[in-house]
């Protein structure tokens, strides 16, 4: 099934967050807008075919969101993770709701789960 809702995050610094986004957590650049030279970028990106949006635009939202992201097996990507340098905030855990979930935090604050039912 096509995802038919794309989350948006704040970033502050593109470059700083396209390095965790793209070299630690393995997510591909799909595309990129800006309206001129010195203006805020957007882009979209995709891993694991889950797609999110990040921008630089401060009229869009506010840093400190969050995403629940649900993949095939949490400790798989924990590991993947870890070996990238990724440090979570937590390792995974079994969840009394039935998942096992873990998460970690970008450069600007935003909130990533990631998570898998048990």
């Amino acid at each position: 099934m096509r995802q038919t809702v794309i989350p948006q995050l704040r970033i502050t610094n593109a470059e700083r967050s396209l390095a965790f986004y793209i070299n630690r957590l393995g997510f591909a650049i799909d595309w990129q807008h800006q309206f001129q030279p010195g203006f805020p970028l957007f882009f979209q990106i995709t891993r694991a075919g889950q797609t999110i949006f990040l921008t630089e635009h401060r009229g869009d939202c506010e840093t400190g969101g969050a995403v629940y992201f649900v993949v095939p097996d949490v400790r798989e990507l924990y590991a993947v993770f870890e070996k990238n340098g990724v440090t979570a905030t937590n390792l995974p855990e079994d969840t009394p709701w039935g998942t096992c979930e873990f998460l970690l935090t970008d450069p600007d604050g935003n909130r990533l789960r990631f998570a898998n039912d048990l």
